[in-house]
């Protein structure tokens, strides 16, 4: 009988071996860690449950080396067999740690706080409670009108890129196909989207479910927070007190104006000047301004 390496063994045809065989001669010829290890192999051997040919139909898809992402270019290999063996499920840690008596407390209030308006001088541009429709939402972003100096927030959904006038709550642009290298902010690294209107040309940046983020306070002393004490239905707190924790009472130095419980939140913020606020989630964008109304919005209805 010849010995292989690591403790395995063949015999000539008359012969019987077996994890037993491979294991004595293990003894003889390897150290005390290695007899160990032959050991556990054996009897791993003898109590793996069966295993299960999936014919993954590409040598490319089982090459263990391919750490490159090389793809076989669609030769014919035929078919690949790749063994898999069961994997017991994962099982949820029983060692949660839990609130804190404090954040008992704070997750409480932020619970029993209702959805009220925006305080003055704030004012919602849509005349909806939750803004106006954009089927497929998935990010916004904030641009200014060269023209009047409002803000403007870009929209960018399934359907295609919009422009808002955040003043008036105007739709003043509309891209129902723009190019596929431009219809979503992630093909580059800053998360752009070209301008459409009267910003076409310039680029403007996009928050929402590709990364991204928006402005959380203001120079004037405004703060945004969005707040889960609910998993997964985010809150949107508007404050004047510097944010959390929320020492004063609500509906006085802190405010809970919005509650994404109907659709996935995709972002949330002020414009750079600190004039508008926009929420935004899977189906609707919301509004809030402080600046002068100077016209009528004709998109309350619209969807983007």
């Amino acid at each position: 009988m010849a010995t292989l390496p690591f403790g395995r063994s063949h015999t000539d045809r008359t012969g019987d071996t077996g994890p037993a065989v491979a294991v004595d001669v293990a003894v003889k010829i390897l150290p005390a860690v290695a007899v160990r290890r032959a050991e556990r192999t054996a009897r791993r051997a003898r109590q793996a449950p069966t295993s299960i040919a999936v014919d993954t139909g590409c040598a490319c898809a089982v090459d263990r080396g391919n750490l490159l992402g090389r793809h076989c270019r669609g030769e014919d290999h035929g078919p690949v067999m790749k063994w898999t063996k069961e994997t017991p499920p994962v099982r949820q840690s029983e060692h949660e740690p839990e609130l804190s008596a404090y954040q008992r407390v704070m997750r409480n209030r932020l619970l029993a706080a209702p959805v009220v308006p925006a305080p003055e001088p704030w004012r919602p541009v849509f005349r909806y409670e939750y803004g106006v429709p954009v089927g497929g939402l998935l990010g916004i972003g904030f641009a200014k009108d060269p023209d009047t100096g409002h803000d403007l927030v870009m929209v960018v959904s399934q359907d295609g890129h919009g422009l808002f006038d955040a003043v008036t709550g105007e739709k003043i642009a509309r891209d129902r196909d723009p190019a596929p290298e431009d219809s979503t902010p992630d093909a580059v690294a800053d998360l752009p989207c070209p301008g459409l209107g009267p910003i076409t040309g310039s680029r403007v940046r996009i928050a929402g479910l590709f990364g991204g983020g928006l402005h959380t306070t203001t120079e004037d002393g405004w703060t945004l927070e969005v707040v889960t004490p609910a998993w997964p239905n985010d809150r949107i707190l508007l404050s004047r007190d510097g944010g959390l924790p929320h020492a004063g009472p609500h509906g006085e130095e802190w405010w809970h104006i919005f509650h994404s419980y109907y659709s996935t939140f995709r972002a949330a913020g002020f414009s750079p000047s600190g004039r508008t606020i926009a929420v935004a989630t899977s189906s609707d964008l919301s509004l809030w301004t402080r600046g002068a109304n100077t016209g009528t919005s004709r998109s309350n209805s619209t969807e983007t």
